[in-house]
């Protein structure tokens, strides 16, 4: 059968991608060993998070034409950016301290390594529709998958080389790994044979106008807070989870599994939400699910402090992890059926700009969500209820907007 099938030239090298640039969601398993390294705050050293997750989103908005014209191109761009950016990331927090490494931190993790990511994010996503044209949601969730199962498989092999060799050399070594991984990846990718890009059509995609069109502004909007709300919750999980069961004798057992629990999670809803929309009428429905379900379990989390402000016990620890969990679920739900619904909306022809495009949401929500959960938790002397609260209302208004503009048309 030999190498030129859907699974060799889409899946397996999309995987090989994705589950190395994932590894951006492990950043809470070394933010505080970064800040005690070059002697700065974490609330300091976490802005590298959110520059990287914005350079992400931003590189992918402007990288579709490219993207559209030479996916090698772009995968070989995203390996030398991506890896570029951790080693040089491990440089910055072996050799300097202070200002000056948060610095150089802030420009390898947060933009050089931020625009692989973008890049490699959207590189192999049209490549999985057109091998896998019947079943795009099963596609895109097969390489999405590998971006949330990135954080459980690597959680735990970060946390050994920090115990083993240090901070710096976790970079170093991963760095590599990645690179070999990515490029890999890099010389597999290819769209299916006699499949050729349409030419001559710069002038028809005009990315402000896309803004006017109700249906993309309406995905846009919902797709943001779907991620501001993920976020806001997501890299604070360990905090959370710590507050939950303080004073219990589990605490330390639960900050140590949840994590891995929740990243199984989001990759269960990045494979699992995109392929049963394979199966619905209209792949809106999909997200109608995720923020039903997001509101039903951060109301049930945030009953007790309605009524008592009181609420220390393992019957409610459950309810913080079942929340975590369905939190997770929509959140990588909400990326990988993100393509196939823009598909059913624009068609297939210039799919990898309006999904750059709608990325930009990503690009906006890692400046905002986390960082509104640590406005909340200095403004509330740390009550992680408030963030609940403030989730609830935008998971409410993105039901709203889910029902009014994103409206199914005729457009395949």
């Amino acid at each position: 059968m030999g190498i030129n099938n859907k699974w060799m030239r889409a899946a397996v090298p999309a995987l090989l991608i994705h589950c190395s640039i994932g590894t951006v969601y492990c950043w809470s398993t070394f933010k505080e060993a970064i800040a005690n390294q070059i002697g700065m705050s974490t609330f300091s050293v976490g802005w590298a998070f959110s520059l990287a997750i914005f350079f992400l989103g931003m590189s992918a908005a402007f990288a579709g034409r490219m993207v559209e014209k030479d996916i090698h191109k772009s995968s070989l761009i995203s390996c030398i950016c991506f890896t570029a950016g951790m080693l040089g990331t491990g440089v910055f927090i072996q050799f300097f301290t202070g200002v000056a490494a948060l610095i150089g931190i802030f420009i390898c993790y947060g933009c050089i390594m931020g625009i692989g990511l973008g890049i490699g994010y959207l590189t192999p996503v049209k490549t999985l529709m057109l091998w896998f044209s019947k079943q795009k949601g099963l596609a895109t969730g097969i390489s999405i998958m590998g971006f949330g199962l990135a954080k459980a498989i690597a959680t735990p092999i970060m946390e050994a080389i920090q115990n083993s060799l240090g901070i710096a050399p976790m970079f170093y070594i991963l760095g590599a790994v990645y690179f070999v991984m990515m490029m890999l990846g890099h010389f597999l990718l290819k769209k299916p044979e006699g499949w050729v890009e349409p030419d001559g059509e710069k002038s028809a995609f005009r990315p402000l106008d896309m803004f006017k069109n109700k249906v993309f502004l309406g995905i846009w909007l919902m797709f943001f807070i779907n991620i501001h709300c993920g976020l806001a919750l997501i890299t604070y999980e360990k905090q959370i989870i710590g507050v939950t069961f303080e004073g219990m004798a589990v605490v330390a057992a639960m900050i140590s599994i949840v994590p891995s629990v929740t990243a199984a999670f989001n990759a269960l809803g990045r494979i699992g939400y995109s392929t049963i929309s394979d199966k619905m009428k209209d792949r809106n429905t999909v997200y109608k699910i995720i923020f039903a379900t997001s509101i039903a379990v951060t109301l049930l989390a945030l009953a007790p402090f309605a009524i008592s402000n009181g609420h220390k016990s393992l019957a409610y620890g459950g309810i913080v992890i079942l929340l975590l969990c369905v939190i997770n679920l929509g959140y990588g739900g909400g990326f990988s059926t993100l393509p196939a619904l823009l598909s059913s909306r624009f068609g297939m022809d210039k799919i990898s700009k309006i999904h750059g495009l709608a990325l930009s949401a990503w690009a906006v929500a890692g400046i905002t969500g986390n960082n509104m959960s640590e406005i909340i938790l200095k403004s509330t002397n740390r009550t992680y209820d408030y963030i609940l609260i403030a989730t609830l209302a935008f998971y409410a208004a993105a039901m709203i907007i889910c029902i009014t503009l994103v409206k199914q048309n005729k457009k395949a």
